[in-house]
């Protein structure tokens, strides 16, 4: 007589390929830890940088208060779960939220729920943090956005005023275009009052919100093709809505675009608060507001930056922090570098998270890791 499993039966042997597949990912991840050449990285003396985790393609990161750490991995089209459930600095459980999304890049978590941006689309997955090892299926929170194949990396956060940010970039390398393009919009978490915050914003993929005063910072690749120097690559700030960056007329706030320029003047917009450098591509934009580092860090703005891939001489691959002092810039220095050497690059810094402990993550799409740079008592590969 045959015996058919049991729903018991079912359900169990789920959980175990589950357990399995999940111990033999994050092995895998273990061992290839030792791999990454960190020693390379050159850091300010006192600081030090570990791996927290292998991630294939990680890219945007958000944390859950319960510390649950959520990440976009949009070329693999997944969403993935970490815990460090023993606090030895290192991801002991990697679950995998979602897969065979439409490039999920921004993550953002709220009121339990974890927030995905899909190209043109942003899903909720609801009571996530209970629900870590059988996701459910998320809802839709808005499912109209453009569908484009330029700039279709989606960043998203909640801003203090409740409502989440979406970045949309511009549907060319340079053109004109009508909203909701090169814009950053704003809903309400169900998805309603979908409105246009800023403009002239040709690919944004960073946002930060100042811890002194709760105004948007945010990261902006200019345009390509006008030479190894031109333009900048900037950081903006938009202390206010209906405010205008220049795309595609004016870029880095004061070259006049070749094509659109002859139709508006640069100083009909607003400029940069930072001029990077040219093809530095800067991506994760993160305030510091932790204690363990010293405290001239206190409120700097840390940038990373992913790397140029058309400049003939490589630029970006790096960390650079920025200080300020009444929302201007008084200084701009290299706060890690090493994953470029030469011509040739072995990782690229994509998104910057602060952790309660003070320590900052940092992930590299390219080495498939996330890093945890701290100051103090060093850690060695294993965390201890």
């Amino acid at each position: 007589m045959t015996k058919h499993p049991t729903r018991t039966d079912t359900r169990f042997r789920t959980t175990v390929r589950g357990a399995i597949a999940i111990g033999l990912l994050c092995a895998v991840f273990s061992a290839q830890a030792a791999e990454l050449p960190l020693d390379q990285i050159r850091l300010p003396s006192g600081f030090h940088i570990a791996v927290f985790a292998r991630v294939p393609h990680a890219r945007t990161m958000a944390l859950s208060p319960s510390g649950t750490l959520y990440v976009g991995a949009s070329a693999s089209k997944e969403v993935y779960a970490l815990r460090d459930q023993d606090g030895d600095h290192r991801a002991e459980r990697l679950f995998r939220i979602a897969r065979g999304l439409d490039q999920p890049n921004g993550v953002a978590f709220r009121d339990g729920a974890l927030f995905v941006a899909a190209v043109s689309r942003i899903l909720r997955y609801d009571d996530i943090e209970h629900r870590l090892e059988h996701p459910p299926a998320p809802v839709v929170v808005y499912g109209r956005l453009p569908t484009d194949a330029w700039h279709a990396w989606r960043r998203i956060g909640f801003g203090p005023d409740g409502w989440l940010y979406i970045a949309v970039g511009a549907p060319c390398d340079v053109c004109e275009s009508d909203d909701p393009y090169a814009a950053i919009l704003r809903m309400r978490p169900d998805g309603s009052a979908l409105e246009v915050f800023a403009r002239g914003t040709r690919s944004v993929q960073g946002l930060a919100w100042s811890p002194m005063d709760g105004t948007l910072w945010f990261t902006e690749s200019g345009r390509d093709w006008l030479g190894d120097d031109l333009p900048s690559d900037e950081v903006n700030h938009a202390p206010r809505a209906g405010m205008h960056f220049g795309f595609p007329y004016c870029h880095q706030g004061d070259t006049p675009d070749p094509e659109f320029g002859k139709l508006h003047p640069c100083g009909s917009f607003t400029p940069p608060v930072a001029k990077l450098g040219a093809h530095v591509s800067p991506i994760g934009i993160a305030f510091y507001t932790g204690r363990t580092f010293p405290a001239n860090y206190h409120h700097r703005l840390f940038v990373a930056e992913h790397g140029s891939w058309n400049r003939s001489k490589p630029a970006g691959y790096r960390v650079v922090v920025v200080s300020l002092q009444a929302n201007k810039v008084v200084e701009q220095a290299v706060f890690a570098e090493g994953w470029l050497k030469g011509r040739e690059a072995w990782g690229r810094p994509v998104d910057l998270l602060q952790i309660p402990d003070g320590a900052l993550l940092l992930s590299d799409d390219k080495a498939g890791a996330i890093y945890r740079i701290s100051y103090g008592a060093h850690l060695d590969q294993t965390g201890r």
